[in-house]
């Protein structure tokens, strides 16, 4: 009788603790049929409006330099560790800081078709206008560009994990780690100057949790296994976002810093200082 409740009281704590390594982080996981529209990562990304015009930017690229692909400790993959298209997390970046006050974004990543697509109003306009055809206004110049990419990816710069058993029935937990670094410098269009640059690392950490059982009855004829395993694995885009949200952040507070420009007086806000502060 003794063996029939030390069994049992085996099989109820094998069942609790599977139903905590898997409910929990299900539970944090909310599935969603409709399409997700993406915002912005970092909630700070408020700055004070600059003292001036927007700047006007432009982006002709934001490439993978890093020649990485993804981690496989059985296979040989061919499939590249980041995006092959960063230049649109980093134009919407430099869109939406500040409360849309600080840059003006000009196209240039798809400058080709933006070109031929003014040519071809261009040519119909003389052909149904002629001579006294409308002009095109001309295009935005920028006056500095944002230069750089994705330099660096490496994959489990830390590892480990942690168990414990109990009567043959134990969980476990195991993390790996790694590091997503990016590089930004401002270079300026009439002197070719690159004005400041900046370097973000972001880590990505991927964590597994698990129990298993193994417990044998009736003199080692009958047997209760049990095992179950999830792992969750950070998204590398979010933390390739998260990292450049943070490098444009540090390149306008760095510019700032350099006086490359000026925050926009609390004053100017309507905001009455106190002079005795």
């Amino acid at each position: 009788m003794n063996k029939f409740k030390l069994s049992l009281m085996t099989i109820v704590i094998a069942m609790a603790l599977a139903g905590c390594s898997t409910v929990r982080p299900l539970g944090e996981v909310k599935m969603k049929d409709a399409p997700v529209v993406s915002g912005t990562i970092l909630k700070d990304l408020d700055l004070p409006a600059p003292e001036g015009a927007p700047i006007a930017v432009a982006v002709y690229g934001f490439k993978d330099l890093t020649g990485q692909r993804k981690p496989s400790s059985t296979l040989s993959l061919f499939s590249t560790a980041v995006t092959q298209g960063a230049e649109s997390y980093l134009m919407k970046t430099l869109q939406e800081v500040g409360n849309r006050q600080w840059f003006t974004v000009v196209e240039r990543v798809g400058l080709d078709n933006l070109l031929k697509e003014r040519q071809m109003i261009k040519q119909t306009r003389e052909i149904y206008e002629g001579a006294n055809a409308r002009m095109l206004p001309p295009l935005t110049m920028a006056g500095v560009i944002i230069e750089g990419g994705i330099i660096d990816y490496n994959s489990n710069t830390l590892t480990g994990g942690t168990g414990v058993a109990v009567f043959g029935i134990g969980t476990q937990t195991q993390y790996t780690q790694d590091i997503v670094v990016i590089s930004l410098r401002l270079v300026s269009v009439q002197t070719g100057e690159v004005l400041t640059t900046v370097t973000i690392e972001k880590n990505l950490l991927s964590t597994g949790d698990g129990v298993t059982g193994l417990k044998f009855f009736n003199n080692y004829t009958q047997s209760f296994e049990l095992d179950s395993s999830q792992t969750f694995n950070e998204p590398g885009n979010y933390a390739l976002r998260s990292a450049i949200e943070q490098g444009v952040l540090e390149l306008v507070k760095k510019g700032e810093r350099q006086g490359l420009w000026k925050y926009k007086k609390p004053t100017e806000y309507g905001i009455k200082l106190d002079p005795k502060k």
